[in-house]
């Protein structure tokens, strides 16, 4: 009687300390979940705020048979960290030009940077494709296009930012930027090959706000 006695007071013990080390993890996941969510309402993160200011147009061309656009253009992109306390480090970024939900260029690479807080950074790439096939249906719609005088192109851009506050630097999210470009050449009566290659290069001045999600 005494030895089952004893094995059941060891059992209870045993759940009571279970009990207080589950209470106590409880408590400091609590505290640990409540100090984040204090910290994020003090600082406040605001995803950064990216500009498409001009597009400098060296060559934009389609064949109709096939149906093939080549383009070779520099753009102009800013981005702003409006932030007081977090940084922002540009793990990867990869920028391109589609049109009508196709991309026509190839993805060009954005060096790594980080940005400081209430800095500004400028890139000045260039988005180049030859011979990109596309749908028929887009090169008739290029056509009406080009025959308006004004193309619409968006610029995007892909990749992967952390934020950095203090010694604290977060883990990777992914950043999607998307910037409408109004790419004008002019009233023109556009042969069936359709082609704008300008004598020499054609900037516009754009100043336009892009579509941000992180």
């Amino acid at each position: 009687m005494s030895a089952k006695g004893d094995c059941g007071h060891h059992k209870d013990k045993r759940r009571r300390f279970l009990r207080r080390l589950f209470g106590t993890f409880l408590f400091i996941l609590f505290i640990l979940l409540l100090t984040i969510f204090i910290i994020w309402l003090v600082l406040r993160p605001t995803k950064p705020r990216f500009t498409l200011q001009d597009a400098t147009v060296y060559q934009f061309n389609m064949s109709t048979s096939p149906n093939l656009i080549t383009s070779s253009l520099q753009v102009t992109v800013s981005s702003r960290n409006p932030n007081d306390r977090i940084g922002v480090y540009y793990d990867r970024l990869d920028i391109f030009a589609v049109y009508r939900n196709q991309q026509i260029t190839l993805p060009t690479s954005i060096l790594p940077a980080y940005q400081g807080h209430k800095d500004t950074i400028v890139w000045s790439p260039f988005l180049m494709g030859t011979a990109v096939p596309v749908a028929p249906f887009l090169g008739e719609a290029l056509g009406q296009d080009l025959a308006a005088g004004v193309v619409m192109v968006n610029i995007k851009m892909d990749g992967r930012v952390r934020w950095k506050v203090g010694a604290w630097v977060s883990g990777k999210y992914h950043l999607y930027v998307n910037c409408p470009a109004f790419l004008t050449f002019g009233v023109n009566k556009f042969p069936q090959g359709l082609n704008v290659a300008p004598a020499v290069a054609v900037k516009l001045q754009l100043d336009r706000s892009c579509n941000v999600d992180v």
